[in-house]
């Protein structure tokens, strides 16, 4: 046996591939929450986004968008306020997610980081997003560029999220939406569909596993009330 005098026998488990590869997957439809970041009139995130959930929609799935509009700034007002309340049951009712930003100043926008800072590590010892999937894409004005999904990238695995491998970043998003708002053939729209469809195989091989998927054997040497006391407290 190799020698790991540190572990707490009692705490530590060995991999059950049993209740790993036979789990009872839910049978709903799979639901998926979409967050984008432009208030604009024509925002191209927007309209990535309702693309995204009309083949979303045709791949099984159900879904619901979050409007940013009136969202107020993280600590500019309490999690009493009806935006926030209902951004966070929307992320507590999601299996998983969609976000998309524009890339502003070669980052994602505020809009699209204040969604996300609204949205809780904890509620007690529940964490909201943790084990959920993710897809994360951007748009661009200009050239094409990654640095707003690499950086929702890291934010997902800060709120423990499982990103998906694949993603979308659409350059010169201005020219491939019609004056319809639908977005026209193109790779990135065939980019878009490859995104939500791999999200979507994600989704359903994950979800109502999360219990053993997301066990640890840190958090099983930690009581419910020591767990609610470290994750929620109030300084470092």
């Amino acid at each position: 046996m190799p020698d790991t005098p540190n572990i707490e026998e009692q705490h530590f488990d060995e991999i059950n591939t049993d209740r790993l590869l036979t789990s009872i997957h839910p049978k709903h439809a799979p639901r998926i929450l979409l967050l984008y970041g432009s208030l604009r009139e024509r925002s191209f995130s927007r309209l990535m986004t309702e693309e995204a959930a009309r083949i979303l929609t045709r791949l099984g799935a159900e879904t619901r968008t979050f409007c940013p509009s009136g969202l107020p700034l993280p600590d500019d007002a309490g999690v009493e306020h009806p935006k926030v309340q209902e951004l966070r049951d929307l992320a507590t009712w999601s299996e998983g997610m969609v976000w998309c930003s524009p890339e502003r100043h070669g980052a994602m926008t505020g809009i699209m980081k204040t969604q996300i800072d609204w949205i809780p590590l904890s509620l007690g010892g529940v964490r909201p997003t943790q084990g959920k999937t993710l897809a994360v894409m951007q748009v661009n004005g200009g050239s094409q560029s990654f640095n707003t999904v690499n950086q929702l990238r890291i934010l997902g695995r800060w709120m423990r999220l499982l990103t998906i491998p694949n993603q979308s970043s659409t350059p010169k998003a201005f020219l491939e939406f019609d004056d319809a708002g639908r977005m026209k053939p193109s790779p990135f729209y065939d980019r878009v569909v490859d995104v939500m469809e791999e999200l979507v195989k994600f989704t359903v091989l994950t979800r109502g596993n999360e219990g053993y998927l997301l066990d640890r054997y840190s958090e099983r040497k930690e009581t419910a009330e020591q767990l609610s006391k470290r994750v929620n407290q109030k300084t470092i």
